[in-house]
Formats: structure tokens, sequence, C-alpha cells
């Protein structure tokens, strides 16, 4: 019933609506791509950019609803603006909607091994993980120490190269600090 008599006020003031309207689709949006996978997000290719301006398109009217001006406009994005700073504050503060909305970082290969059912939840295939790990200068899965896909989309590799210059860069300093 509230939420009834708030959008009766809403339909009254043209301001209020514009702001409620973005709040909805900005809501939508961000579930929206929750649901569909964070890997959308990591890197855009040309397909994936046609569909985020295509969806802005579309949204645009069920924003600003009839309001073509000026201060509708910079309503609805000052609300959007708004509304990520808030929701920026809530997942900062609150671990359990952060990772509702966001999730949590997922390991997809752990010493060499990859883990296929995880593989599979993050609908990932060897030819990705193999192009990440050249990415990251590393010629084979089997040399991949950890590979993580990180709650942006995008895949995190430490190779056993990689821990072995570190040990050796470790072990190097370590005998400069023993001779001065």
């Amino acid at each position: 019933m509230c939420s009834f008599v708030i959008y009766i006020n809403a339909i009254m003031n043209p301001y209020l609506d514009i702001m409620l309207r973005s709040a909805a689709v900005y809501l939508f949006i961000i579930l929206a791509i929750r649901l569909f996978g964070k890997r959308e997000l990591s890197q855009l290719s040309v397909i994936d950019l046609v569909f985020i301006l295509l969806i802005s398109n579309s949204v645009q009217n069920a924003m600003v609803g009839p309001s073509t001006s000026l201060w509708g406009g910079l309503l609805a994005a000052g609300s959007l603006f708004l509304l990520n700073y808030l929701l920026r504050l809530i997942l900062y503060r609150n671990n359990k909607i952060n990772t509702f909305l966001q999730g949590s970082p997922v390991m997809l290969v752990q010493h060499g091994v990859v883990i296929p059912e995880n593989m599979k939840s993050e609908r990932i295939s060897i030819e990705e993980l193999e192009a990440a790990a050249r990415e990251h200068g590393v010629d084979s899965i089997r040399h991949i120490d950890l590979a993580v896909v990180e709650t942006d989309g995008s895949i995190s590799i430490l190779s056993d190269n990689y821990l072995k210059k570190t040990i050796r860069h470790r072990k190097a300093h370590k005998a400069i600090t023993k001779t001065n």
C-alpha cells in the first residue's frame, strides 16, 4: 500500500517519477548483469559494446518517461550517480550484499591442475584460459600455480615462473642486505 502511495505521488510529481524510474532501471540492470554473469564485463567485444549501447538506448525512455527536457535528463543522470554512490557505500560496509551482487572469486587452476566444475560454472573454455595464461606470459596451463576468475570477471594468474622470480628476488635482497 505504501509503495502504491509513493507511485501515485510520483505520477503527480514528474521529477519524483523520473527518480523512481531511474532507480528501478538501475537496479534491474545490476541484477540482470549479475544473473547473466560477470564475465560479460571483463573484456568488451564489439558485440558486447553494441549490446550495452542498445540497452542504454532502450531503457532511456523507461527512466525519463515522456520528459525530454534538459532537467529530466539531468535528474535521471543525477539519480543514477546518487544510487551508484549509495550502492558502493552499502557494498563496502556489508559483505553479504557485496558477495550477493558481485559474487566471489572462483579458482580455475591450482598447481597446474584445471578444476573442471569451476570452469563449467563460470562458462570459461580451455581456450579462454590458455589465452589468459599467454597474456600473463605463461606458455602452458601446467605452469600455472593459481588461476582465479575475479569478481570483475577478469582472470588473474600466478605462475610457478612468477613464484620462482619472487623467491629469487627475495634471496637476492637478503644477500644484499647481509653484505651491507
